[in-house]
């Protein structure tokens, strides 16, 4: 059965209902309602309720989470239509704000802020003009449909998380298939070897060829040992040499003479090269390793 309507809370809104709705209006465009469900919103499958109503059932669209007992893992209702999607373990993978949203809802900002090691203070001093107006004048609106102005930019922002979360499950798909974990030989006061990622060209990731890179990393569970990235440069047919986490073993300033390098950025964290040879590009890095004894 396809879905009619999407019934969420009246009264203040929180960005867990918010992005529960953008989701829910991108996938089904159908009009949102803020006001209180019925017991017939609730039995009908038809109709979306969301962070309201009492009941998680994901058969008859129903995504509650405030009946849940206190010791229950600190899942929204954005994490509810997610668990629902499909898209709820690679979203807390791919998605560093889920978490931190989930404790904000579930646990209170005292309590987030003591597991993010962070002041109560910094959610205010980090709140957007953003969120405060599109988060208002949902709060304000008893009825939006797709005509509306604040209704289209939820989809909008519903498409982008549908769409990121697949694109980006689609790119570990293929980085998994054409990348390579280099090892080079470091002659600075530090012998052990350089870890680089090193990503092929490919017309299929030639737009924005770095993404996902990270993702990945931590996907292998490599972050630890990873010194640095070399992808191809989508300005050009070389490639990017850059410091994986700004790791200081690697200063690529070093190479701004070489005469197959590009640009070297003076802070050392990036550099440009034109050269497509996988010799050449580790001897780059083995040139960029910093002589700590200097």
């Amino acid at each position: 059965m396809s879905i009619e309507l999407i019934v969420t809370h009246p009264g203040g809104a929180h960005k867990d209902d918010f992005l529960a709705c953008c989701l829910l209006a991108h996938l089904h465009g159908v009009p949102i309602q803020r006001r209180e469900p019925t017991h017939e919103d609730l039995s009908n499958e038809a109709i979306c309720v969301v962070d309201v109503g009492g009941v998680h059932d994901a058969e008859l669209n129903n995504f509650d989470h405030h009946q849940f007992p206190r010791d229950a893992p600190p899942r929204c209702a954005l994490s509810l239509v997610l668990l629902d999607l499909g898209l709820y373990e690679d979203a807390l993978s791919f998605c560093a704000w889920l978490r931190p949203a989930e404790w904000l809802d579930t646990l209170g900002p005292n309590e987030t802020a003591k597991k993010m090691g962070i002041p109560r203070s910094a959610f205010s001093d980090l709140n957007s003009p953003i969120d405060i107006t599109l988060l208002s004048r949902f709060a304000r609106s008893s009825e939006l449909n797709p005509e509306n102005a604040i209704y289209q930019v939820m989809c909008m922002v519903g498409e982008d998380i549908f769409n990121y979360i697949h694109a980006l499950r689609a790119r570990l798909r293929f980085l998994k298939q054409h990348c390579q974990w280099w090892t080079i030989d470091s002659t600075g006061t530090d012998d052990t070897p350089i870890q680089a990622l090193f990503l092929e060209q490919n017309e299929v990731i030639a737009t924005d060829p770095s993404f996902g890179l990270y993702a990945f990393i931590a996907e292998e569970k490599k972050g630890e040992q990873v010194h640095a990235l070399v992808y191809p440069d989508r300005r050009g047919d070389g490639y990017g040499l850059t410091r994986y986490e700004d790791c200081q073993r690697l200063d690529f300033s070093k190479l701004e003479n070489e005469t197959d390098v590009r640009f070297a950025h003076k802070r050392g964290f990036v550099a440009k090269v034109d050269s497509t040879d996988p010799a050449r590009l580790q001897d780059l890095i083995a040139a960029a390793v910093v002589d700590n004894t200097n």
